[in-house]
């Protein structure tokens, strides 16, 4: 992406990197005597002051139950986490509010089409088509589906550099799938992957698409009605909001046709003792008091990302991503996994450190330097067995990351390094 200086340096609204990053309280504070360095974005995002108070007001002003009540605070609350269910619905571009249903997160989401949509159409001998870059999120519920119904499990091979075979995507398509699932943008490799392209070859063999797109709705602009997807995921806390609360989009003829995914309050229209029937959408899938805090945080990280930008969050990152790519070129023994373009990354990069354990590298950049990394196998153990590696470390970026963030995190693998060849 070719942009001007003044664009990277300055959001929608004229405010320097540097300004946005004192939006966020937790970075002023020390760990081991030493600055946070948050690199961890990728698994949580840290909170702007904005979310923290629009859920506090919440709790201080107007804190009662949603859809219940004719008092004033009740009708508040309730206006309030519908206002933020229209805010998401036209962050993702959704035709309409009711498409975009409140859960729990990501992988709830994903259960839910599993189970509601999975089991009333995939049968004995259907085809499931997945990637072997996919989250444990976008694998174990297709599983479990391919377990109680009888159908099998394929998957698209990732090469060396991170890519999908999209040639051998093509192949299974020939097979006519009854549903193909993947992630917009790989949680350890860093990939984004041509996801309007893959959606319009499975639709042209009259599959169903599911995108896990965790990670690419907090970096990257998404448009649901161009991508065309059937269903979308993600989840808040990894775009500035509050954890406990994701959204499932779906397309409404799909939703008004699958069965209620939870029984209980709030999903229903009538209740008599051998029978019920179903509320509208998207109520018919939000059964129970819902995470209405969450909600009203959620809609405050939407108010707090449109503010900067989406634009401006994509070609942040980039820069992140390209001055970190380059000075990690500086560490010996390093090795990064995933694509090396820019246009074919997002802001994650994992990697490894000679014979170093990720575990044990990300606990000597925490005490030692303060730099918060993930280590692991990042809920993608298949993907580990790929790349023949038990775990690797993960540096994540986001609105709030600086290049003095990744100088620290650099100096800090020489500081390992010096450690551990002692």
């Amino acid at each position: 992406m070719v942009t001007s200086e003044k664009q990277t340096q300055q959001t929608r609204s004229g405010r320097t990197a540097a300004e946005v990053r004192a939006d966020f309280p937790i970075l002023a504070r020390q760990v081991h005597n030493k600055p946070l360095v948050y690199l961890d974005s990728t698994a949580s995002s840290q909170k702007p002051q904005v979310v923290i108070e629009a859920m506090n007001t919440y709790y201080q002003t107007y804190n009662a139950n949603v859809h219940r009540g004719v008092y004033t605070i009740s009708e508040e609350a309730t206006a309030a986490q519908e206002r933020a269910r229209v805010k998401v619905a036209r962050f993702i571009n959704a035709r309409h509010s009711k498409q975009v249903i409140f859960t729990r997160n990501t992988t709830e989401s994903i259960n839910l089409v599993a189970y509601s949509w999975g089991n009333a159409n995939i049968h004995t001998g259907d085809l499931i088509v997945l990637t072997e870059m996919e989250h444990h999120s976008n694998l174990v519920p297709w599983q479990l589906l391919a377990q109680r119904t009888g159908a099998r499990l394929e998957f698209v091979p990732v090469t060396d550099d991170g890519l999908l075979r999209l040639d051998i995507y093509q192949q299974l398509l020939e097979q006519r799938p009854r549903l193909v699932a993947f992630t917009h943008m790989s949680n350890v490799l860093g990939t984004i992957n041509p996801v309007q392209e893959m959606i319009a070859q499975a639709h042209a063999v009259e599959a169903i698409v599911l995108v896990d797109g965790a990670q690419s709705v907090p970096h990257l602009p998404v448009d649901v009605q161009a991508l065309d997807a059937d269903f979308y995921c993600f989840s808040a806390h990894k775009m500035l909001g509050p954890t406990g609360i994701g959204v499932l989009y779906g397309k409404r003829a799909l939703l008004e046709a699958m069965p209620p995914f939870m029984g209980g309050g709030d999903m229903i229209r009538t209740v008599k003792l051998h029978e019920s029937t179903w509320n509208d959408l998207p109520w018919k899938f939000e059964a129970g008091t819902p995470a209405i805090a969450e909600a009203i945080g959620l809609g405050a990280a939407v108010d707090y990302l449109n503010e900067l930008g989406m634009d401006w969050v994509q070609v942040h990152e980039q820069e992140m991503t390209a001055y970190a790519l380059e000075q990690l070129q500086q560490v010996p023994g390093l090795t990064i996994y995933g694509p090396r373009e820019i246009g074919q990354r997002g802001g994650v990069i994992s990697f490894t450190l000679g014979d170093v354990h990720p575990h044990d590298l990300a606990s000597i950049l925490d005490q030692e330097t303060g730099v918060a990394i993930r280590a692991g196998h990042h809920c993608a153990q298949p993907l580990m067995e790929r790349y023949d590696v038990p775990a690797t470390a993960r540096a994540s970026f986001y609105v709030y990351t600086t290049k003095e963030d990744i100088d620290a995190l650099v100096q800090g693998l020489h500081k390992a390094l010096q450690i551990f060849t002692f």
